[in-house]
């Protein structure tokens, strides 16, 4: 149901928001510089860049399971400091505690068994370490991604099938909370991460959605012409529109933070 096989088009359906979520999510860890980063599940890397621009890390180490996420994450945003890799966020190719910090934004919930990807996280963590991701709030909290959603299901039963607030009951603070804690963390910490998704006029919306990278525009893709049609006529005429043309919509994602703490013990 989610094909990720464009960095180009990833960045023009959800890079621009994943840029603002990220700063938003450093802003909120709030650690120091000259640390060690693994940046889990790091598609086109935007939040590996964001950490290069925020904290000048000593080391940063992107990793995707996607081969052509991670050729365009080494195309154009490449650094000295950051070194990108193919591999499984659920068997990590690297040593214990060799990351002073492990993150993954807007990943985890697609990953098969978060909870594996999470002990694995913390064994490459030092002790003191922190672990910490952030994932949208698809059932309330990201409304561009609800608009759609509701207006696809009103058109198309089968939909709601892909919509992510069905497939993913992680997506929200008590669903992180349990996926850290049965990852064996204690003093798990939930944040929310608020941001504005402003599209410049509808076709800024709708075009997006018809890259076919992601849950929705993968369904889309899938759909008949005259299915499409319909749904875009709907959003026409729901989607709150601007004396400019402009549609703004608030977006809500939730970070999680935990410190690696003990070693883990089987749960």
């Amino acid at each position: 149901m989610d094909k990720w096989t464009s960095g180009a088009a990833y960045d023009q359906w959800m890079g621009r928001w994943s840029c603002l979520l990220a700063d938003e999510f450093l802003s909120w860890l709030g650690l120091p510089s000259k640390l060690r980063w693994l940046d889990v599940c790091c598609g086109s890397g935007v939040l590996t860049e964001a950490i290069v621009n925020r904290y000048a890390p000593a080391r940063v180490a992107g990793l995707d399971a996607s081969p052509q996420q991670i050729e365009f994450a080494r195309l154009h945003r490449a650094s000295p400091e950051v070194s990108f890799e193919i591999g499984d966020a659920q068997a990590l190719p690297f040593a214990d505690a060799s990351f002073d910090v492990a993150v993954c934004g807007l990943g985890l919930n697609f990953v098969p068994e978060p909870k594996h990807a999470l002990q694995e996280m913390r064994r490459v963590t030092v002790p003191a370490g922190v672990v910490a991701a952030y994932v949208w709030d698809y059932a309330e909290g990201a409304h561009f991604l609800r608009e759609f959603w509701d207006a696809a299901s009103a058109v198309d039963p089968k939909a709601s099938a892909y919509d992510q607030a069905r497939r993913f009951p992680l997506c929200n603070p008590e669903g992180l909370r349990k996926a850290f804690e049965l990852a064996g963390f204690g003093q798990v910490t939930v944040h929310a991460l608020d941001i504005t998704t402003r599209f410049s006029d509808f076709d800024d919306y709708w075009q997006p959605l018809m890259t076919g990278q992601g849950s929705a525009p993968n369904y889309l893709a899938a759909c008949d012409k005259a299915t499409q049609k319909a749904i875009r006529g709907r959003l026409q005429e729901s989607l709150p529109v601007s004396p400019d043309g402009a549609i703004e919509l608030p977006a809500r994602a939730w970070a999680v933070r935990a410190t690696r703490g003990e070693p883990c013990r089987p749960v």
